[in-house]
């Protein structure tokens, strides 16, 4: 039988944190993430998205042993911004679809006493960090920030009524071939006809840079499904977060008359230092992370946005192909970019066009609470 609590206390915030690292030991493709990290995430004190938004931790146990975790999310600036009346889900893992079925119901019964009509997920805690449930690509490891679970997991939520309400997918691309001739056509013809200048992000501006790319950010992603712009607080802790192992030659920020027009930023996949630890800054994990350049041969692409008033313009090829040309000769050998929304056309077709292949999706699931 399985008993739901909600997380109080030191001890069971602790066991909600370290369960996962215990449920996918058994699973080589399952990388863990800095416990650091997952801690910081989950406090509020530490996260300012608990700043607009309620969370209620909660674990299953059965026979007094942890048999799952899941978190009920009531984001307050996601209703408000699309004038939605849904809770969330997120952080969810289960031992069997028995654990799944009492977690989800419970993180339902919550969401239903707060009136709200819908309950959407996974979504770790949003989506400008972590979201979705792998459904197709088990075979490899995901990268920074990017979640991996069992296959089971699609049909636990499917067999609780939940359905499909979006796919985001992620592509593979391939640093060491030659950029495509149409694309590297395209960006000269941009370059040309727009007078527009492509550089490396200024490190020595962090603070000024960090605003530059939020606006953008907003700015393109505004009328996106499901989108919420990040507060200044979320953006910046989120930049912060992923200075220290940031590399300026995997980002290029495009300019037209000394205006940020648009950025394409990837961040090396860290997710390769951690392989084989414990997700703690000890053993073989530190002496790895100063060591990060011998052992960091890809990068995720996280964010590519062109301002509204510029994207008749078409700028993406030129964005493209120059970041790739910057990483040519370092040690990079591929990039994932994700995630996608499905029906992201903007994005999905310059990424097909440059050669890059489509290898991971990942499902956002949905259920009235009727």
């Amino acid at each position: 039988m399985i008993d739901i609590r909600r997380v109080a206390g030191r001890r069971d915030f602790r066991q909600f944190i370290d369960y996962p690292y215990e449920r996918h030991a058994a699973d080589p493709h399952w990388l863990p993430p800095l416990r650091l990290a997952e801690h910081e995430r989950l406090t509020p004190a530490k996260n300012p998205f608990f700043e607009h938004a309620e969370v209620e931790l909660l674990l299953a146990t059965r026979d007094g042993r942890v048999a799952g975790r899941i978190a009920a999310i009531d984001d307050r600036l996601h209703n408000e911004t699309h004038r939605d009346n849904l809770a969330m889900f997120g952080f969810f893992e289960a031992a069997d679809a028995e654990a799944a079925r009492a977690l989800l119901g419970a993180a339902e019964a919550w969401g239903r006493a707060r009136g709200r009509a819908a309950i959407r997920g996974p979504i770790n805690p949003s989506l400008n960090e972590s979201a979705g449930l792998l459904v197709e690509g088990f075979d490899t490891d995901p990268f920074l920030m990017m979640p991996h679970n069992p296959v089971a997991y699609a049909a636990h939520i499917e067999a609780a009524g939940y359905h499909k309400a979006k796919d985001l997918y992620a592509w593979i691309y391939d640093l060491q071939q030659d950029t495509p001739p149409v694309i590297a056509k395209l960006a000269a013809r941009l370059r040309d006809k727009h007078g527009i200048t492509v550089r490396r992000l200024n490190l020595k501006e962090f603070s000024r840079e960090v605003e530059r790319l939020r606006a953008i950010y907003t700015a393109a992603w505004e009328r996106n499904w499901g989108f919420v712009p990040p507060t200044a607080a979320e953006f910046r802790r989120l930049a912060t977060e992923l200075k220290p192992i940031f590399d300026p030659r995997a980002a290029v920020v495009a300019e037209a008359g000394g205006e940020t027009i648009a950025c394409l930023i990837a961040v090396p996949d860290i997710n390769q230092v951690l392989k084989g630890t414990s997700g703690r800054l000890f053993g073989l994990a530190l002496p790895r992370l100063l060591l990060r350049n011998r052992y960091i041969t890809q990068v995720r692409l996280l964010l590519l946005g062109v301002d509204a008033r510029y994207r008749a313009f078409g700028l993406y090829p030129l964005l493209l192909n120059d970041w790739h040309q910057q990483l040519r000769g370092t040690q990079y050998a591929r990039a994932e970019f994700s995630w996608v929304l499905e029906d992201n056309r903007d994005i999905n077709q310059p990424a097909e066009m440059a050669g890059a292949r489509r290898y991971k999706t990942y499902r956002i699931y949905e259920k009235a609470l009727g």
